[in-house]
């Protein structure tokens, strides 16, 4: 299997994972949630350092500017998205979030190419486009009041930055050192709002269902789920990457079946059916050779205007 064939099939599993976590997310609606979270993410950075030693993967120390960055994955996409997924959920009908969270792909498309030092292609704006429309299908829309608008804006921005604020540091920490010390400081982070909100003695109010569900999240939706992503984010580049958010949604719709008895209505499947049409504009095999071209001319263009021509070897 290709490197690129490869990373869109972890891009999809780790999607896959997300989308499950609907299974669960019932079973910690009344548990703490800062404690539940600081939990989750101790164990998953507990697992992931254990895949670290077991591969042999580098551990590198985090330096200058690269802590900022690092921070930044943490703040917004870890402990600020989940704040905000709570905390909307009070003003906004779930549907609303999600179609937050479905807008991301149009928003790494435009911006994840900016930060990897090219321009953002257009084949991969009109499949981003495809992908978002076809989740927000499959989500359907819901009501909100005004706050519930502002949490839902903070859920986009904050989705958006965990992929986006990982890609300076990506190459350098790799998949495996960005998930570790994300985790880690989540945990961290998680685990003093635990303490001053919720108290020392919070975890013993997790329910026979709560239990399970932190091990689903910190299993499949953080260790492995962060492994696969970024590895598909370094693999694809961010733009292509991120038309596999779409991939989540349509999880989410399928594992739903069995565990509410009901099957998606006409609309669900015809959002499914854009979102695969997204994907295959977006990651078929003509699309990465016209963005693997897009770059070349760019580059091109770029040592044209600089006049750095090549040497002559003769």
């Amino acid at each position: 299997m290709s490197s690129p064939n490869r990373a869109g099939l972890f891009g999809g599993l780790g999607m896959t994972f997300v989308g499950g976590s609907v299974a669960v997310s019932g079973a910690l609606a009344e548990a703490p949630l800062h404690t539940a979270q600081a939990l989750r993410y101790a164990i998953a950075c507990l697992l992931l350092l254990g895949w670290v030693r077991l591969t042999g993967h580098p551990l590198r120390r985090p330096r200058g500017t690269e802590w900022l960055w690092l921070l930044g994955v943490t703040v917004s996409g870890l402990v600020l998205f989940n704040v905000a997924l709570v905390h909307g959920s009070r003003h906004a009908e779930p549907a609303v979030l999600a179609v937050a969270v479905a807008c991301v792909p149009v928003a790494l498309a435009t911006v994840g190419p900016l930060l990897e030092g090219h321009r953002p292609h257009t084949r991969i704006l009109v499949a981003a486009v495809m992908v978002s429309v076809g989740a927000v299908v499959v989500e359907g829309l819901g009501r909100a009041d005004a706050m519930g608008l502002a949490w839902s804006a903070v859920v986009f921005v904050c989705e958006a930055g965990f992929t986006l604020l990982a890609v300076p540091v990506l190459a350098s920490h790799g998949p495996a050192g960005v998930s570790v010390h994300t985790t880690w400081l989540a945990a961290v982070m998680f685990g003093v709002l635990a303490l001053s909100t919720e108290g020392w003695r919070a975890a013993t109010r997790f329910d026979a269902g709560a239990v399970p569900a932190i091990g689903y999240l910190a299993v499949g939706v953080t260790a492995i789920a962060f492994i696969l992503w970024y590895t598909c984010v370094r693999g694809l580049g961010t733009g292509r990457a991120g038309l596999l958010t779409g991939v989540a949604p349509v999880a989410a719709a399928v594992i739903g079946i069995p565990l509410t008895g009901a099957v998606p209505g006409v609309a669900v499947w015809c959002g499914v059916g854009l979102i695969a049409c997204g994907l295959a504009v977006g990651l078929g095999v003509n699309a990465e050779r016209g963005l693997v071209a897009h770059i070349r001319a760019k580059t091109r263009t770029e040592v044209d205007v600089r006049g750095e021509y090549p040497k002559s070897r003769g």
